[in-house]
């Protein structure tokens, strides 16, 4: 199968049922015999498609009466092949036309004739599209976000904010890793990485992270095999060193997979004390195992817990409790793209319950003096500032820190001293509130 057609099924596959883009693809790219060149064209189609979807449907409604009434596969032919000749300069506009009207023979002979002709008329006039609308549909074009996504952002960071949002979601992500200070030395492993001929640079505000800017998949390097590096977006690195950890302390990761914030805490403790590591979902408990066995980590007791419900054994029991709890994840659409189309708005309120739910129990588990973490990889702020607030009216033993990692411009420093982190081409969005317990 070429990367096209796989692109196509892929596609199929997230937007039609749901499946996760990341899992999916790295799956097909194991499995598929494609050259590294075919592989990288592949990863662009699926992420590209799934970043561009709103402008790519915008394009498509402009020759054809009513988009929803389409075949989903004839549709998704037509956004690869528009994103092709849209977006990407490698493919002739005529050889990606060709190559779609092929794929969509394959159904049916009408629907090779509907795609022919509405790639051949893009083509003539590529700028000629009419957006229909106001200036938020204007705005969806542009930057591919759904309306009410837009009309969020703005009403919460205002209009200029809300569009540097949008844009530093569509960036392409760069690849960070975590040096693991246990079996290696920053400078020997970038001296490594060098030697193996990736372009890499030094992370941004963290001491352990090195941007990958190329080269071959990170996760078949030895390094990584041999646990001296792991992935990690800088973003999710710097939670762990806001936890104030010494030595011989018990901390608890309440809401863990796959284990990087875990191993994170686990390096800077040097394997002394204890980290509790518990997540929901039992199948997601062996990847935190996995992680510690490769970093040669033995300080993580891994289990099963439900974090909106109190454990009473767990009461006062912490010197550190980390809270990365879940949420609509808006801030690392650029890594899962899909997140613009699969969410809704009432997802978003639904989700704040639960967080406060999640909140109200860790609290519980710390120790007077001790410190919380509360981190989302959301930039809405109802999950964000709005939760903080909330909890700080509620608790009168709760003193919010200020979440300080340094001065970027990225880095945005609010009124209650947490932190939000705007995307960039190098980092997701993340917010993190530091809560000391009196």
């Amino acid at each position: 199968m070429n990367c096209r057609k796989l692109a196509i099924k892929i596609l199929n596959r997230v937007l039609d049922e749901g499946a996760y883009s990341n899992l999916i693809l790295s799956n097909e790219l194991n499995e598929c015999d494609l050259n590294d060149k075919d592989k990288a064209l592949l990863t662009e189609l699926v992420y590209g498609v799934l970043r561009r979807k709103k402008t790519l449907d915008i394009i498509i409604s402009n020759f054809v009466k009513d988009i929803k009434l389409m075949d989903k596969t004839i549709l998704n032919i037509l956004r690869v092949a528009i994103y092709q000749m849209n977006f990407l300069d490698k493919v002739p506009a005529y050889a990606a036309c060709n190559e779609a009207v092929e794929e969509a023979k394959e159904i049916s002979e009408n629907d090779s004739k509907l795609v022919n002709g509405i790639l051949r008329n893009f083509s003539k006039n590529p700028d000629d599209i009419e957006v229909k609308g106001n200036k938020i549909d204007e705005y969806a074009y542009k930057f591919s976000f759904e309306p009410w996504m837009i009309r969020l952002l703005f009403k919460q960071y205002g209009e200029q904010q809300g569009k540097k949002i949008m844009s530093g979601l569509n960036y392409v992500p760069r690849v960070s890793v975590r040096v693991n200070a246990l079996k290696a030395d920053y400078d020997e492993v970038f001296e490594e990485l060098e030697k193996m001929e990736y372009e890499i640079e030094e992370g941004i505000v963290c001491p352990e992270a090195i941007c990958i800017k190329g080269g071959k998949s990170i996760e078949n390097n030895p390094l990584f095999n041999e646990g001296k590096i792991t992935v990690q977006d800088e973003s999710a690195m710097v939670i762990a060193p806001l936890l104030e950890l010494e030595e011989n302390m018990k901390v608890l990761d309440l809401c863990a997979a796959p284990g990087g914030k875990t191993t994170h805490i686990s390096e800077l403790l040097n394997n002394t004390g204890e980290v509790y590591s518990f997540d929901l979902h039992t199948s997601k408990l062996n990847l935190i195992k996995e992680n510690c066995n490769r970093l040669g980590i033995t300080n993580v007791k891994v289990a099963e817990n439900d974090a909106t419900k109190l454990n009473s054994d767990l009461v006062s029991a912490f010197d550190r409790v980390l809270i990365d709890v879940p949420c609509s994840g808006i801030g690392i659409i650029r890594k899962k793209p899909e997140i613009k189309w699969n969410k809704k708005r009432n997802d978003l309120k639904a989700i704040v319950s639960v967080q406060r739910e999640i909140m109200e129990n860790a609290w519980q588990y710390l120790k007077p003096g001790g410190i919380m973490i509360y981190s989302t990889c959301t930039l809405n702020k109802e999950e964000n500032e709005e939760n903080i607030e909330y909890f700080l009216e509620k608790h009168r033993d709760c003193e919010a820190k200020k979440a300080f990692i340094g001065k970027k411009d990225n880095l945005v420093y609010n009124k209650d001293g947490s932190l939000t982190i705007m995307p960039n081409e190098y980092m997701d969005g993340f917010f993190v509130a530091k809560l000391q317990k009196k």
